[in-house]
């Protein structure tokens, strides 16, 4: 007989679950106004799409967020942590690689419900998902740059791969965001539908998917996900490594502040 192992059995305080048959609802549920990242969502990262992927119960997975975000990226008091004592920064890179890299080695089907803004880490999760589904009025961008770091937590590999380079350099160099809208028209996610229509379009998904024979369905995934290992293995230790090097810069510091206070910041290239 084989090991049962649910999700649900395992100790998490930033996602909650949801079960409707064989399909399993991964929420994010933090205490965070847009569901800002925190060293223990980060952690929970880590390990949540391994967990998702051995529960026992599930067939296909819907990632999504409870309240108006997706996930905006990284909060800014844990910056500030990072800031002030860059040793944590370093400490998490080995979970900021194995959040890119569990997310493509998971062979179940994996739809990202964007129910608002994904910015960051936030939009590299979205991305990294099969398929894409949003709310027309969620906005999705990669302003790592903004807060003085490299787009090294996945950004910089797949925004490429699925816009093309010319498009994702301005867009990951510049720190714009996009509408839902922008980003379909793109090529960046599959669906953009008034918020009202999002669960029915997911669900029409489903159902197609759910047609299909469960083995051919996760096999048919890994193996064009192949590629995207091969690039991650390639890239993620360098990625990671300039941008735990750009958080030791002034202007890092200086973009943080900025930000926090809610001014232009004084930027001096250093």
């Amino acid at each position: 007989m084989a090991h049962e192992f649910r999700i649900e059995d395992q100790v998490y305080t930033r996602f909650t679950f949801e079960r409707d048959g064989r399909v399993l609802r991964a929420i994010i549920t933090s205490d965070h106004p847009v569901n800002g990242v925190d060293g223990p969502m980060h952690d929970e990262l880590a390990r949540v799409f391994t967990d998702l992927q051995r529960d026992s119960e599930s067939d296909i997975i819907v990632l999504t967020a409870r309240g108006r975000a997706f996930c905006a990226g990284g909060d800014f008091a844990w910056f500030q942590q990072q800031i002030d004592d860059p040793a944590s920064f370093r400490a998490i890179a080995w979970d900021a690689k194995r959040i890119v890299t569990s997310l493509l080695e998971m062979e179940k089907p994996l739809l990202c419900r964007l129910n608002g803004a994904a910015a960051g880490l936030g939009a590299t999760i979205a991305l990294l998902c099969d398929i894409i589904v949003a709310d027309e009025r969620a906005l999705i961008g990669d302003p790592h740059v903004k807060v003085g770091l490299v787009a090294g937590d996945g950004g910089a590999m797949i925004w490429p791969q699925l816009i093309g380079y010319a498009r994702a350099k301005e867009l990951l160099m510049t720190g714009d965001m996009l509408t839902a809208t922008e980003a379909k028209a793109l090529g960046l996610i599959n669906h953009a539908v008034p918020g009202a229509q999002l669960d029915a379009k997911l669900g029409e998904i489903i159902a197609k998917l759910q047609g299909n024979p469960k083995w051919a369905v996760r096999w048919t995934k890994t193996v064009t996900n192949i590629p995207l290992r091969a690039l991650a293995a390639q890239m993620m230790d360098a990625a990671i490594g300039w941008e735990s090097v750009s958080n030791y810069l002034g202007d890092r510091r200086e973009a943080v502040a900025a930000m926090a206070e809610k001014r232009a910041p004084n930027l001096t290239g250093e």
